[in-house]
C-alpha cells in the first residue's frame, strides 16, 4: 500500500520544502547560541561588529556600570615559570600585504600570557620604574578608578591561571617567586596603580576612556618595554591622534573609521586580540637605541638614525600580541601589549619562516616600508632569508603543504 505523501507529487514537494525550512532554522539556532570563541577568527567580522553582543545605546562619554564577571580561568596546563617557552607567534603572511586592524576573538582563559622569560621582563621593568618613574607609568586622576579595576581583575585572574606563581589574598595577591605583596585595598595605594599593574605581568598596559566628544583618550598606562614609543609622548591624546602622530600607515584611509566604531561598540563580554611584527637592529627590549636617544630632542629620533645593513646577527624579530577588552565598571578599554623578542637567526631555523617572511617584507608598500624602517636593513635581511629558504627547500621542505601545517598567526 502506497503512502498518501508518496502518491501525491505536491505533498512530496511540500515535505521537502518543510524539511529544508526546519534544517535552516536549526542551523541558524546553532549559530545564534554559539559562544564568541566558537566562531572562526575572521578579522572583518570582528572589526565590523565590535563584539558578538549588540551595544546598548548611550550618550558619548557616559558609561553605566555593567554586571559582568569574567569566566573563571582554569590553571594554564603544564605551566612552569622556569620552563614554559614563549609562544611562537609568527604573524606574517605571504604577500600581498593588507592593512587591517587584524582583530580576532580571544579566549578569556588566555588573556595574559606568562612564560620562562618572566624574570627577565620583571627585572627590566623594575629597572625602568626606578630610572624613569612617571615617564613610563602614570594614572591620570580621572582614570584612577579604572586603573584600580584593572588591578582587581589581575588579582582575580592571575592566581587562577598561574597558581604556582601567584596566590590570592584578602587584600590582593602575593608573588610566590619574587616575594612581592600586592595590597590593592589599603588607601592610599603604595604606588601608582598602573605602575603596580605593570609589575604583575610581562605586558605593557594602557587604558583608554571615552569623553563627551566621543573620542577615546589615553589616560592611564604602564609602557615600560615598548621599544619604539614613549607613554609621555602619547598620554592624554585621543586615539586618532596617537596613530596619526606616529605616522601609522593607512590609518586615515583604511583604519580610523572602523577603529572608532569598534571602540564605541566593544562590550565587556567581547574581548579581542591581534598581533603585529617589526624588525629591530639592536638587542634592546625596552628602547631600541638604533632609532636614537630615548630622551633625544624632537626631530632626532627615527629610523633615519639607524646604521644601515648591519650584520644579520644584529637583526631581531619583535612581535606584539595585543589584547583589548572593556572594563565593566569604569567602561575603560584596556590594552595589554606583550612583546616577543627573538634573534632573526633563531626563528629562521623554523620550517617555512624564512620564505614567508621574505615574501611579507617584499610586499610592504612604501608607507609601511618607511614606518618599519625597511631601507635600513632590507639588503642584508632579504639576502639571508632567501638563502635560508633555499636551504630548507633543498633539504626537502614541502613548500606546497605550508598551509596544512602553519596556521596564522603562528
Amino acid at each position: 500500500m502506497k503512502s498518501v505523501a508518496l502518491s501525491n507529487p505536491k505533498m512530496v514537494l511540500y515535505g521537502l520544502a518543510l524539511l529544508a525550512l526546519v534544517s535552516w532554522l536549526l542551523l541558524r539556532a546553532t549559530q545564534y547560541f554559539k559562544k564568541p570563541t566558537d566562531y572562526p577568527p575572521r578579522t572583518p567580522d570582528v572589526e565590523k561588529r565590535g563584539s558578538y553582543f549588540k551595544a546598548p545605546p548611550r550618550e558619548p562619554g557616559v558609561w553605566e556600570p555593567m554586571d559582568f564577571k569574567r569566566p573563571t580561568a582554569p590553571p594554564a596546563p603544564d605551566w612552569d615559570v622556569h620552563t614554559s617557552k614563549p609562544k611562537p607567534y609568527r604573524p606574517f603572511r605571504h604577500g600581498p600585504y593588507h592593512i587591517t586592524m587584524g582583530l580576532r576573538n580571544m579566549n578569556w582563559d588566555e588573556w595574559i600570557e606568562l612564560d620562562s622569560h618572566y624574570m627577565k621582563f620583571h627585572t627590566d621593568k623594575a629597572n625602568r620604574i626606578i630610572d624613569r618613574g612617571s615617564k613610563c607609568s602614570y594614572t591620570d586622576p580621572r582614570a584612577f578608578e579604572g586603573a584600580v579595576e584593572l588591578l582587581e581583575e589581575f588579582c582575580a585572574y592571575l592566581p587562577e591561571r598561574y597558581p604556582s606563581l601567584y596566590k590570592g589574598t584578602a587584600v590582593g595577591m602575593d608573588n610566590l617567586l619574587t616575594g612581592e605583596v600586592f595590597n590593592i585595598v589599603e588607601q592610599p595605594l603604595i604606588e601608582d596603580p598602573m605602575q603596580m599593574a605593570g609589575r604583575m605581568v610581562q605586558d605593557d598596559l594602557a587604558i583608554m576612556f571615552e569623553k563627551e566628544d566621543g573620542q577615546y583618550y589615553l589616560l592611564a598606562g604602564s609602557i615600560l618595554l615598548a621599544g619604539f614609543w614613549k607613554l609621555e609622548d602619547k598620554l592624554g591624546m585621543p586615539l586618532s591622534e596617537i596613530h596619526t602622530s606616529g605616522d601609522v600607515p593607512g590609518f586615515k584611509e583604511k583604519l580610523e573609521k572602523g577603529m572608532m566604531n569598534f571602540f564605541r561598540r566593544v562590550q565587556p563580554n567581547g574581548p579581542v586580540q591581534r598581533n603585529n611584527y617589526f624588525i629591530q637592529v639592536d638587542d634592546e627590549l625596552a628602547w631600541s637605541s638604533s632609532i636614537g636617544d630615548e630622551d633625544g630632542a624632537e626631530g632626532t629620533v627615527g629610523w633615519f638614525t639607524a646604521e644601515k645593513n648591519k650584520a644579520i646577527e644584529h637583526h631581531y624579530f619583535r612581535s606584539e600580541r595585543q589584547t583589548l577588552r572593556r572594563l565593566p565598571r569604569s567602561g575603560g578599554v584596556v590594552f595589554t601589549i606583550r612583546t616577543y623578542f627573538h634573534p632573526i637567526t633563531d626563528i629562521c631555523e623554523e620550517p617555512y619562516v624564512p620564505g614567508r617572511l621574505a615574501s611579507a617584507v617584499r610586499s610592504w608598500g612604501d608607507d609601511v616600508s618607511k614606518y618599519k624602517g625597511k631601507d635600513r636593513y632590507q639588503d642584508v635581511l632579504l639576502e639571508y632569508l632567501d638563502q635560508k629558504h633555499k636551504e630548507q627547500v633543498e633539504a626537502g621542505l614541502p613548500v606546497e603543504k605550508e598551509d596544512e601545517v602553519r596556521a596564522y598567526p603562528f
